[in-house]
Order: C-alpha cells, then sequence, then structure tokens
C-alpha cells in the first residue's frame, strides 16, 4: 500500500510538470501564431500599399497632363510633347484604323521556326500556338497583325455586355487577373483542359502588364475567342488601357519583342481593348465584371454606351473640331454608315468648364475630379441638328425629327464615363455606403447595402469582380454576395500568394479551383517561402523609407526641437507615418528597420538613414535634390519619358529631357535649376551623341539594396506578448 501511495504521488508530480510544460507550448505557439499572422498581415499590407499608391500617381499624372491640354496654348512646348497620347484617345474613324492592319507587305522569313497561321483559324492552331508560347517561341510580326484584324471584326459584333447561359452539360470556367504570366494560364489549361465547345472560359480582364508575357496571353486569349466565339468570353480590365500600359510594362515589351512593327501592334491593341465588352451575366443571376459597382451603376446605361469610345477610361473621349468645309464638325463617321445614310452616334465630350489650379486634382480621385465637369447642354442640341442637317440633308419629316431628338437626348448622358470608370476601378468595402477610391485615384469602394441595392434592382444573386489580388486566391465579401478572384499566383514574389479560378455550373454554386504556378515553390518550406515574401516587402519599403529622406529628416525635427539628432521611439513612428502614410504598425517594426538605439531608447535619425543599408548610384557632384526626386518618383518619370519618345525608338533627345525635368518640376510644384539637369544630361550622355538612352538612363538611377535577399536577418516582428497584446490591430486588414 505503502508503494502504491508513493507511486500516486509520483505520478500527480509528474502529471503536474506536464500540464505546465503544455500550456508553456501553447502559450509559445499561439504567441508564434500571433506574429506570424502580424507579419503576414503587413507584408501583405507594404505591398498593397505601395502597388495602390503607384497606380494613384499614374492617375495624377495623367490628369496633370490632360489639365496641360485643356489650358495650354496650342504652340506650348508642353503640349507639344504630350499631345500625341491625346490623340490617341480621340475618336477616330474605323477606316483611319485599317490600314494599320496592313500585314501584306509583311514576309516570313525562310529561317523562321514559329508557329504559322492561317485564317480562319482551326482548333489544332489554337493549340499550337499555346504549345510554342510554352517553348518560349515568338509568334511573327505578319501573323500577330492578322490575328489582330480578325479579333477586332469579332470584337465588334458583340454587345457591352455578354448574356450567356450554362446547361446541364456545361460548366463555365470563369478567371481572374492573369497580367501577363503564362505560366498561370498554362496551369490554367494544363489542370481545367483548354476552351472547347465542352469547356467554355471567362476571363475577367487586367491580361497584361506587370508580367512578361502579356502579347503571348494576349494572342493565345483572340485564337480561342475566334475559334470559339460562343464558349470564349473576355471583359475588359482597368489594364486594357494604353495609359496606364506606359507605366505598367505592356508597352516596353511589346516594342522589346517587335522591334520592327511593334508601334503598329499598340496602337492596333488599343483600339481592340476599347472594343473589349465590359461585362458578362450567367443565367440572369451572376453579374462578372473587372472592378466593381457605384451606387449610381446602371446596366441599362452600360449596355448604351458606345464603349469603344473609350480608348483610356481615364479620361473623357474628346472630338474632333473640323469645319463645315470637311463635312464633319466635331464628329467622327464611319464610311459604311455614310453609305447607308445613317448618323453615327457619339455622345458628349466632357469639358472642364473653368481653369483648374493644380492642387484641385492632385490629391483628388477622377470620381471626384469628374464632378468639376459640365456639359453644355444647349450647344449640343445645336450641334446635334447641325450634324443631321450636314449629314442627311435630303431626308426630312417627322421621322428625321424624331430621329434627331433621340439622337440629342442619348447625346445628354452625363454619366457614361463615370459609368465606366467606377466599373472597372472600383473595390468593395465592409463599410455601407460608397464614397470615392482616393487610394487607387479612380472609381470607389462601395459597401453591401449597394450591393444589396444593385442585386435587388437588377434581379441578381451574385457578383463576380476581380482587381484585387488576395492571398488565397480568391474572396467572398458582402454576406458571400460578392466574389473577388484574382489568377496571377505569385503576384507580389514567389509564394505571396495562391491563384484561383471559379467553375459555374447550372445550379451557379462556385466551385472554386487554387494553385500556384511556379516551380521554386516546390523547393520551399512554409516558412523558407514566407521569409522570402517578407523580405522583399521590407526591402521595397526601406527604398521607399531612402526615397523621402528631406520630408522625414524635416519631420524628425519637429520632434527634435534641440537639434540632437535624436528621437524617442514613439515620434520615429509618428514621424515616418506623417511622411509615408501606410498605416504600418512602425513600432513593432522598429526590430527590422532600426538596429542601433541609444541605452534610453532614442534612435539617431542621421545614422538611421546609413542603417537602412540601401545604396544609391555614385552621382556626388549631382544636385542632391534633383536625385531623391529621382528616386521618389522614377515610375513617374519613366512613364513621361516613354510618353515623350514618340517614335518608341528608346531614346530621347538632351532637349526633350530637359524639357522633361521641367514637365515633372511643374507636376510637382518644385524648382529644378536648368543646371541641374544640364549635369544630369551630361552625366547621362556619355558617349555626347545628343541622344538619352531610356532604359540606361533608369538603371543607372536604380536603388539597390545592399543585405542579399537571402539574408535571414531578424523578423519584422520579433516582439514581445506585450507588444502584440497593446497593438491595436483593424480584424479587416
Amino acid at each position: 500500500m505503502g508503494c502504491g501511495v508513493t507511486k500516486s504521488n509520483q505520478f500527480h508530480k509528474n502529471s503536474g510538470k506536464a500540464i505546465k510544460s503544455a500550456v508553456l507550448i501553447q502559450r509559445w505557439y499561439r504567441q508564434y501564431v500571433a506574429r506570424r499572422e502580424m507579419r503576414r498581415r503587413y507584408t501583405w499590407h507594404i505591398f498593397q500599399s505601395i502597388e495602390y499608391s503607384g497606380e494613384q500617381a499614374q492617375i495624377k499624372l495623367y490628369n496633370f497632363l490632360g489639365y496641360l491640354m485643356d489650358n495650354f496654348t496650342p504652340a506650348s512646348n508642353e503640349r507639344n510633347l504630350i499631345s500625341h497620347i491625346f490623340r490617341e484617345n480621340e475618336v477616330c474613324r474605323d477606316a483611319e484604323w485599317e490600314r494599320y492592319f496592313c500585314y501584306k507587305n509583311i514576309e516570313v522569313p525562310e529561317i523562321y521556326s514559329g508557329p504559322h497561321l492561317t485564317f480562319p483559324l482551326t482548333v489544332e492552331q489554337a493549340v499550337g500556338l499555346v504549345e510554342a508560347f510554352r517553348n518560349k517561341k515568338q509568334l511573327h510580326s505578319r501573323y500577330v497583325l492578322q490575328l489582330l484584324l480578325e479579333t477586332w471584326k469579332q470584337l465588334r459584333m458583340l454587345p457591352n455586355i455578354n448574356r450567356i447561359s450554362t446547361c446541364h452539360s456545361k460548366e463555365i470556367t470563369i478567371c481572374g487577373d492573369l497580367h501577363g504570366q503564362l505560366e498561370d494560364l498554362l496551369l490554367i489549361f494544363y489542370k481545367n483542359d483548354m476552351p472547347s465547345l465542352e469547356k467554355p472560359y471567362l476571363f475577367n480582364g487586367d491580361f497584361v502588364d506587370r508580367g512578361k508575357d502579356s502579347i503571348e496571353i494576349l494572342l493565345i486569349l483572340f485564337s480561342f475567342l475566334l475559334v470559339y466565339p460562343s464558349e470564349v468570353y473576355l471583359n475588359r480590365g482597368n489594364h486594357e488601357d494604353h495609359i496606364v500600359n506606359l507605366r505598367y510594362g505592356f508597352t516596353k515589351e511589346v516594342l522589346s519583342k517587335y522591334k520592327m512593327h511593334g508601334k503598329r501592334i499598340l496602337r492596333l491593341l488599343q483600339k481592340i481593348f476599347s472594343w473589349l465588352p465590359l461585362a458578362t451575366v450567367i443565367d440572369q443571376k451572376v453579374l462578372v465584371l473587372h472592378g466593381g459597382i457605384s451606387n449610381t451603376t446602371d446596366l441599362s446605361i452600360l449596355a448604351r454606351v458606345d464603349r469603344h469610345k473609350y480608348v483610356s477610361a481615364l479620361r473623357p473621349p474628346k472630338k474632333r473640331h473640323q469645319s463645315i468645309v470637311g463635312l464633319s464638325i466635331d464628329v467622327d463617321v464611319d464610311e459604311d454608315t455614310v453609305s447607308h445614310n445613317k448618323v453615327f452616334q457619339r455622345r458628349t465630350s466632357l469639358t472642364f468648364p473653368k481653369v483648374l489650379s493644380r492642387d484641385c486634382f492632385q490629391n483628388r480621385s477622377l470620381r471626384d475630379f469628374s464632378d468639376r465637369i459640365k456639359v453644355n447642354t444647349v450647344d449640343n442640341v445645336e450641334l446635334c441638328q447641325r450634324r443631321q442637317s450636314i449629314l442627311n440633308p435630303v431626308i426630312h419629316g417627322p421621322e428625321n425629327e424624331a430621329a434627331q431628338s433621340a439622337s440629342c437626348e442619348s447625346i445628354n448622358s452625363e454619366d457614361e464615363w463615370k459609368q465606366i470608370l467606377d466599373l472597372l476601378w472600383s473595390d468593395p468595402m465592409n463599410q455601407d455606403g460608397c464614397v470615392p477610391n482616393e487610394v487607387r485615384g479612380g472609381g470607389c469602394y462601395w459597401g453591401p447595402d449597394v450591393t444589396e441595392d444593385f442585386l435587388n434592382r437588377h434581379n441578381l444573386q451574385l457578383i463576380i469582380r476581380s482587381h484585387e489580388c488576395k492571398q488565397e486566391g480568391y474572396e467572398f465579401c458582402h454576406n458571400r454576395k460578392v466574389l473577388t478572384l484574382f489568377s496571377a499566383s505569385n503576384y507580389y514574389d514567389v509564394g505571396s500568394n495562391r491563384g484561383a479560378y471559379v467553375k459555374l455550373g447550372p445550379d451557379l454554386v462556385p466551385y472554386l479551383v487554387q494553385y500556384q504556378a511556379s516551380s521554386m515553390i516546390r523547393e520551399l518550406t512554409v516558412r523558407q517561402s514566407f521569409g522570402r515574401t517578407e523580405r522583399l516587402a521590407l526591402k521595397v519599403l526601406r527604398e521607399q523609407l531612402f526615397a523621402h529622406k528631406s520630408d522625414l529628416i524635416c519631420a524628425f525635427k519637429k520632434f527634435d526641437s534641440s537639434n540632437t539628432g535624436y528621437v524617442c521611439l514613439s515620434d520615429w513612428a509618428s514621424a515616418v507615418e506623417s511622411v509615408l502614410h501606410l498605416g504600418l504598425p512602425w513600432r513593432i517594426m522598429r526590430y527590422q528597420l532600426v538596429t542601433g538605439r541609444t541605452s534610453d531608447g532614442s534612435i539617431d535619425y542621421h545614422e538611421w538613414f546609413n542603417e537602412l543599408a540601401i545604396k544609391g548610384p555614385n552621382a556626388a557632384h549631382i544636385d542632391q535634390s534633383l536625385l531623391e526626386t529621382l528616386y521618389r518618383h522614377r515610375s513617374t518619370l519613366e512613364t513621361i519619358f516613354r510618353i515623350v519618345d514618340t517614335d518608341n525608338s528608346g531614346f530621347i533627345t538632351i532637349e526633350d529631357f530637359r524639357q522633361t525635368w521641367k514637365l515633372l518640376s511643374v507636376y510637382l510644384k518644385m524648382e529644378i535649376t536648368d543646371d541641374a539637369i544640364s549635369d544630369l544630361a551630361i552625366t547621362i550622355d556619355s558617349n555626347q551623341d545628343g541622344s538619352i538612352d531610356i532604359e540606361e538612363f533608369m538603371e543607372a538611377f536604380r536603388l539597390t539594396d545592399k543585405k542579399s535577399r537571402l539574408e535571414r536577418g531578424r523578423s519584422m516582428f520579433m516582439g514581445t506578448a506585450t507588444d502584440l497584446t497593446n497593438l491595436d490591430v483593424d480584424p479587416n486588414i
């Protein structure tokens, strides 16, 4: 009995230790999971914030250039530099575009080993194109132009809103953003099979930009559209826009792959993008569109708009001003329409009622900006009547007067541009209401109440949209009545996110399929994959901090009234947030961004910039404010260079280089002296041939991270349990 009691005591003693150990392990594990979730959220938040700030900068730049076009004199140098991008946004006669499709004089050399196409296309040729691109082959420019011509003809026959239906033998596969990532499209085809009579597909916009194979994705989708016009559907995305393509890589990709005919291919794609349908309705119950809706979105209006007028959705189309002698006053006429004595209707141009100051658009979204736009109704009615008298001088009577009235009524639609802008650029939010999307700079944020009202008004049950990268490739919101679908996996970096596509059968219940395309993922553990993504996010963040050095020092000095060069941790965090506005937990991130502190926890902010481990180019003789401007607005500057390079040669003259910097200085409201610009030009023009290679210039002044990407370093969130407890985190982030 005594031994039994001893054993029992020993058992209770050991079990007590085991319980304590289990509690400690459980506590450690919970802290580990909390830290990991914190790291995941804010790594993602860094990527997304910087991505959206880039989109906002692009829209602001386009607003500014539009302001110059509207208010500068026609002969001004600044206006001449940028006028061609707005001419491309004007509505043109189709006859003017058809000459660009001429491919018959382009010969295919015998040494060409890529795919050959004959029209009408066959299934075998479309499949062969996929295999050729899988094997890194390139389609000859003659076939590219021919394929684009046939695609343009097909798209012109389609309505603004496609209406399709499922049946018991079919289910429709819907894909979100692909962004030039051919590997994702090939994986989708491998897992789900290629488009066919039994396998219809809907691709929901943003086929191009960011990735390196945008043109190949377009050619594959266009080829299957021609082979299966009733089984393959394409919606337009916000990146199917030549202004956006200037910044995000598609323009550069086409010009590098098709050096001889790249410019023509780009011009044709502008036209084709404008003819892409805006949305698709499945079984009259599911609406598929790229961005989203607003509280004013109306499918009946969207069904009637002349979508091809919006070559760029960032700005209302401008009408041409021609004399009566030229048979047209501010009107474009299709030759076929003229031959049938029918007016080629177009919407009214939207014009600014007064000159705008720069301040009125620098921090506003396009939705805000559009409120200043006004339509002169009386002038448009008069113009409409003059058009009719010029184009149809022989037709009279009540029927013609009724046609004139209907024409004028359609022209008076002010909402047309905002409808398209909202459809392509909007994002959902958790709160009720509808507010301008100032994060992206275009479209709006809409809430669950707007979704509910929209679905009820149009007798729908679900909205499927894309436009936003999601870590799992998809996300439901608004009581599962809005589904966001994103098909470009590893979007920010290898392992950053999954891609997904959805299948819809007759029951209209979404069946989601997730994947990750990169073979590198299979070689990394989950911890390695996440660590790689986190390091890249920190690298991008350090570059942003370094590029804002002057503003940050000014912000630190506001807290450092004695000019000691030191600030406390909380002041450091407040100053950084006041400059970058990224909404990040800077106090927690100090473990990765700030390594050296004094005994009282103060930070030497001058030394801190050295600790950021950012290395700029060797350009000590160049004005430092000019360099910082270059670092901070690198993408904007490159976009302006691409605009100024009218012949797409990759080179600009020294004088155009100076004009570009002057344009940027006006846009940024800062002084850049002629001497500083000249010093920079002389530095770049090493061979003194009077021209500057845009690519070499941008690479020469690229910031590089001195830390290796494979460096382990300390975690961004090596905080204590107290740090995590005290941090107020928005669960919706």
